[in-house]
């Protein structure tokens, strides 16, 4: 079979990339393992929402306005998020096919051959929209938990139902971990977050969710090419925001005042034991510093820009931590009997044939153009060409974008 583009993946992005793809009149079908929307149909817990509000989920020609929702300050759930998904994918007719693995992708003259599991594609460009969160991250501690505890992923939760009777201890303080803390804690287990590098974010600034300033502001749009250090900014945790009708404000002042208790990074385990790093105080101080920062910025634009209707200036109280933390936990105590990782995902690309990935197995690209392998692109990752890439109203731009440049690169073959 052949076209001349093949899009791996059918979420919000690869559902973009379709849409800008059609608007220029270039063949292409998108590949789907699972159904469209199928990470978050399959790898999310049950009652998770967005931590953007339904306001800001649009893709190109399409907003939550127009699929009819009446809660624009709301946060979808995750059924409510599928069903966009595949409105919008009828709406822009999106050549999909679904159940289809790719088993390979891999450099064919001047352009790519595909293999899937229901056969093969020629083409001329492909672009990777399988996104950044295909497996959860998991360090390297020299160790494993003991018999007693059962460890998991992120995904691999669903519900607390569903955990062993007793206490867990969370992995990870950004917008998962502090989530399913809470979820957790409000079970009736205790608690335990071992808290790393985070970004702090209140739900509400000045009357305003964070995001409108985000966006208003103008932050979201910053390029990935206006940055100092773009890979650092790329390893940035995602907020602790969670999507809730009272726009309810989650950090770790607000899961201390409800008994989950915090402890510093976990670093290692050596024999039944988990051991923690000392650094609980200077990772808090260090999000309330860049937190401040944040909204130091935010004041600075709304005096210039004289933005009515938001309320006066708010600084929040700095990050309450215990003066002496422990330094190690007794895994063999029987207190913890789970330990979900909450360390963050990463992307898979076992399948990708084509020699365009670091040491650490993640793909080189300039703003999405993979480096040295011309017509692949990637699209859906964090920060891929804008602060926003990695979310829904990211894919909008990045995808006209990335078009942009394949179509151009159409063109060169032509002319060539």
């Amino acid at each position: 079979m052949k076209t001349t583009t093949v899009v791996v993946g059918a979420g919000h992005s690869g559902l973009a990339v379709s849409r800008r793809l059609t608007e220029r009149s270039i063949d292409h079908v998108v590949i789907e393992r699972g159904e469209v929307a199928n990470s978050w149909r399959t790898q999310r817990w049950d009652s998770l929402r967005l931590l953007t509000p339904n306001w800001q989920s649009r893709l190109p020609g399409y907003d939550y306005g127009a699929h009819g929702g009446r809660d624009p300050d709301g946060f979808m759930s995750m059924p409510e998020v599928v069903r966009f998904m595949s409105d919008y994918a009828r709406l822009v007719d999106a050549p999909v096919r679904t159940g289809t693995t790719v088993t390979s992708v891999r450099s064919a003259g001047a352009g790519y051959i595909v293999d899937t599991d229901r056969g093969r594609w020629e083409c001329k460009t492909v672009v990777l929209a399988s996104g950044g969160f295909n497996v959860a991250k998991v360090p390297e501690l020299g160790g494993a938990p003991p018999a007693s505890v059962t460890a998991m992923g992120a995904f691999e939760y669903r519900n607390p139902a569903a955990l062993a009777p007793g206490g867990v201890l969370v992995v990870g303080a950004s917008a998962t971990g502090v989530q399913i803390a809470d979820e957790v804690h409000r079970s009736g287990r205790p608690v335990t977050v071992a808290v790393g590098e985070h970004v702090r974010m209140p739900r509400l600034y000045r009357g305003r969710d964070i995001l409108w300033w985000m966006e208003r502001s103008g932050l979201f749009d910053e390029r990935y090419d206006e940055v100092d250090d773009v890979v650092r900014v790329r390893r940035t945790p995602s907020p602790q925001l969670v999507g809730t009708p009272e726009r309810a404000t989650l950090d770790l002042n607000a899961l201390t005042d409800r008994g989950v208790s915090l402890v510093g990074r976990l670093a290692a385990l050596r024999g039944t034991e988990a051991l923690l790093s000392g650094s609980l105080t200077n990772k808090c101080e260090l999000a309330d510093l860049k937190l401040g920062r944040l909204l130091d910025t935010f004041d600075e634009w709304a005096a210039e820009s004289r933005v009515d209707a938001v309320g006066p200036p708010e600084r929040f109280a700095p990050t309450r931590v215990s003066p002496s933390p422990p330094l190690r936990l007794d895994l063999a105590r029987g207190e913890i009997r789970t330990i979900i990782w909450a360390t963050g995902f990463r992307p898979e690309y076992s399948w990708l044939d084509v020699p365009v990935l670091d040491h650490k197995g993640q793909i080189r690209h300039d703003g999405g153009v993979v480096t040295g392998s011309p017509g692949l692109y990637v699209i859906g990752l964090n920060f891929l060409r804008r602060r926003k890439s990695s979310f829904i109203h990211g894919a909008g731009d990045d995808s006209r974008d990335l078009v942009s440049h394949l179509a151009s690169h159409l063109d060169s073959l032509v002319a060539a």
